[in-house]
């Protein structure tokens, strides 16, 4: 199997190398210290497996992830244990080590590889999986992926290059679009109702002509999705 090195620390990227040389199926052809560098190689070479450090200055592991339309299989190397539970809603990413990596953790890690087949992803800058599907949606604040209860969102608001998403718990501001987040929502549970915003319309109190009123939030409904807002809640 071919493989690469993406790891911004030379240290990091040695002892992987050296992981690698005890594993006869593992051929590693190139190493990078950044993640734009690779993007480079990549649009000119076929590899099977990505060792991929998650915090990199500049462009993170999960930036790299979501650049990539057909992606091989990657394995997260990082310090950072907080990531392990979100970093799996990458279907590309087969296993998460933490260092220091034993040569015994990083062999079970190469069996996951063999034994795992690889689907693309679905790349978006709040999440990466496709919570229609799920009861979770994953948003991207500040290079961390934040794990929110789908039923537990109320209301989703466009500001310019940023989207607030409000829960029934507290308020998130993500950057990306409405639009993205939008074709990862469940059109069980929402609906965008005004150009700047989408409502859980399950959350609905009450209605009057021209807005909804979600927990505390009043939300403008346009003439257009009015209708359609109708229709959800069986009241045409």
């Amino acid at each position: 199997m071919n493989c690469i090195i993406i790891d911004d620390e030379a240290t990091a990227r040695l002892v992987v190398r050296q992981l690698c040389s005890k594993i006869p199926e593992l051929d590693v052809i190139e190493e990078f210290d950044n993640a734009i560098s690779a993007i480079k190689f990549l649009n000119q070479q076929n590899i099977d497996v990505i060792f991929l450090d998650i915090h990199m200055a500049g462009f993170s592991g999960v930036d790299f992830i979501q650049t990539l339309k057909d992606p091989p299989k990657v394995v997260m190397t990082t310090s950072d244990t907080d990531f392990a539970i979100a970093a799996y809603e990458y279907e590309c990413i087969v296993d998460y080590l933490v260092k220091p990596i034993t040569l015994e953790r990083f062999e079970k890690s190469i069996e996951k590889i063999k034994n795992t087949s690889v689907k693309k992803p679905q790349a978006l800058g709040a999440t990466p999986q496709n919570s229609s599907e799920g009861e979770d949606l994953y948003i991207n604040i500040d290079r961390r992926l934040i794990k929110l209860k789908l039923n537990e969102i109320l209301v989703i608001e466009a500001k310019g290059d940023y989207i607030d998403v409000k829960t029934e718990k507290e308020d998130h501001r993500v950057h990306t679009t409405l639009k993205k987040i939008k074709d990862k929502l469940p059109e069980k549970l929402f609906l965008q109702i005004h150009r700047s915003y989408i409502i859980n319309f399950t959350k609905i109190i009450d209605i009057e002509d021209n807005s909804v009123l979600i927990a505390k939030n009043v939300v403008p409904i346009s003439r257009s999705n009015r209708p359609e807002l109708m229709r959800r809640l069986n009241l045409l």
